[in-house]
């Protein structure tokens, strides 16, 4: 009669810990360390720069060419794929354990009405958005903003938008669906998970100045109402790529002629 092998006994880890090492892990990897890094520009520009915010410029987005364009095209188009793995990652981890229909996010199908949702989030975002960058122009609380150092090349229009994509996967996709999924399952009310996704959607934009942190929390706000009351991202998604995809294509376009863009 041969001796049993041992049996593993152990408990598995309770969901809501390993839920919340998954947030963590996330979060670690994408937009809570841009968060960091973005807290630390928010101290060096008030610390270092004469009157903060109201002489301080930052660029989001900007490009290097040179003789071999084709390698920088390479090289932007793997900016945004690492932009996206964390989204991906996400999902992933959403498969696992999903919290409903398509994930519990709503990525099972594309609904004819989710673009007219996205344009109509656009919408009420974007204009008050703009009146916040012209108030921030004026009042010294935001920096100037450059929102792309794009050499005029024949690619730049689609990694812009390419790049609009990207954002829009990676912060619904993460901050919204899965941060607030994750945050429900581990037994957050909606109000307190509402308030921990918006003011990390703001702080990693902090770098911009206080505009940019209220501005985007206030998104956050907006966004994670609606998801809670949705559970549909895509919209989400959607109205982001507007955002991004007009700020950085129409900038290009229209800084020669307005001067507080």
């Amino acid at each position: 009669m041969t001796e049993a092998e041992p049996t593993n006994t152990a408990d598995p880890a309770k969901p809501r810990e390993r839920y919340g090492l998954e947030v963590l892990a996330v979060l670690g990897v994408s937009l809570g360390m841009s968060g960091i890094y973005a807290l630390l520009s928010f101290i060096r520009t008030q610390v270092t720069i004469p009157g903060g915010f109201a002489n301080a410029q930052v660029t989001v987005i900007q490009q290097t060419v040179t003789a071999h364009q084709w390698l920088d095209l390479l090289d932007a188009l793997a900016d945004v794929l690492h932009g996206v793995l964390p989204a991906f990652l996400a999902i992933v981890l959403l498969m696992r354990t999903p919290a409903g229909p398509g994930l519990g996010i709503g990525l099972n199908r594309l609904r004819s009405i989710d673009p007219i949702y996205g344009i109509g989030f656009f919408a009420l975002i974007g204009i008050p958005g703009l009146a916040l960058v012209y108030l921030g122009h004026k009042l010294g609380f935001n920096a100037q903003i450059n929102a792309v150092d794009f050499p005029d090349v024949w690619y730049r229009v689609p990694v812009l938008l390419l790049d609009a994509a990207q954002n829009g996967l990676l912060e619904e996709i993460v901050v919204v669906g899965f941060l607030l999924t994750r945050l429900r399952q581990m037994g957050w009310s909606n109000s307190r998970a509402i308030m921990a996704e918006s003011t990390l959607r703001g702080s990693y934009h902090l770098y911009q100045g206080y505009g940019g942190f209220a501005g985007n929390f206030v998104m956050g706000l907006i966004f994670g109402y609606w998801f809670q009351r949705t559970r549909r991202v895509i919209p989400l998604v959607i109205a982001h790529f507007l955002l991004d995809g007009a700020s950085f294509v129409g900038y290009i376009y229209l800084k020669p002629h307005i001067s507080w863009l």
